[in-house]
């Protein structure tokens, strides 16, 4: 069974269709890319499955049950996790502490793991933390490191480290290569690619398509609100309706 099943999702604003009998799903364990130009309705599918806005049409899957109008909070709570593309945190707060509120509220909802635990766990997978003696060391960087002092790179990481805390099982990306140098890139790539590897499923938005090309499985592309194309990157890159409508024809 696929985790995530979308299916004739319809939203308009005003006279403005910005999704339009869009279907699509994602198989555990994988990473798929939802890419196109701008304006294509990407972020509107991510606040669909959020709950954030409801869909006109069509209905939201998540493990075989039907999410589409329930609140955010729940669908966190039942497992859904979203990394925003500017980076939302406590500036006050360290960096170790930023983590922990986000393991709290899961400690209350969904009654898991001891969050001081989860929060250890997140900082070592995201690699805010390479200190496994963190839990007893108070003298460990993401202790005492503010969130304002860290690299965009190191943000992302955050980010993603307080999305892990809600032990999602899905994980949606916004843009986490924006504003990022090659070689962020290439490091939010792999720690990407090790969680896929670790068994979380991931649904990832981005226009750096070095960095999606070479990281997902499947690709749906879409462009104003539709879907034009879906498949693996190879068949993708090689689409001509994709070319014209994302890259103008220039190619990836």
């Amino acid at each position: 069974m696929a985790l995530l099943h979308v299916e004739n999702l319809r939203k308009s604003f005003g006279g403005l269709m910005a999704v339009k009998d869009l279907s699509f799903h994602v198989e555990p364990g994988e990473i798929l890319g939802l890419i196109g130009p701008n304006g294509a309705g990407k972020s509107t599918v991510f606040n669909l499955i959020m709950g954030t806005i409801t869909p006109d049409q069509g209905r939201i899957l998540f493990k075989g049950r039907d999410i589409t109008h329930w609140p955010t909070y729940k669908i966190v709570d039942a497992g859904v996790a979203r990394v925003f593309q500017i980076a939302r945190y406590f500036p006050r707060k360290t960096v170790y502490e930023n983590v922990e509120i986000s393991a709290i509220p899961n400690e209350i909802f969904v009654r898991s793991a001891d969050p001081r635990a989860k929060t250890v766990e997140s900082c070592v997978r995201t690699g805010l933390c390479t200190n496994e003696h963190c839990p007893g060391d108070d003298r460990c960087l993401c202790r005492s490191e503010l969130p304002g002092m860290l690299p965009q790179g190191g943000l992302r990481r955050l980010e993603l480290a307080r999305a892990i805390g809600t032990d999602p099982e899905l994980l949606l990306l916004d843009e986490p290569f924006a504003g990022l140098s090659h070689a962020e890139v290439d490091e939010i790539s792999h720690l990407i690619a090790s969680l896929r590897d670790e068994g979380q499923t991931i649904v990832l938005v981005d226009h750096n398509m070095r960095g999606v090309m070479r990281l997902v499985d499947r690709i749906v592309v879409l462009c104003f609100g539709e879907k034009i194309a879906e498949g693996t990157p190879e068949e993708v890159a090689r689409n001509p309706q994709v070319q014209e409508a994302y890259l103008a024809g220039g190619g990836f």
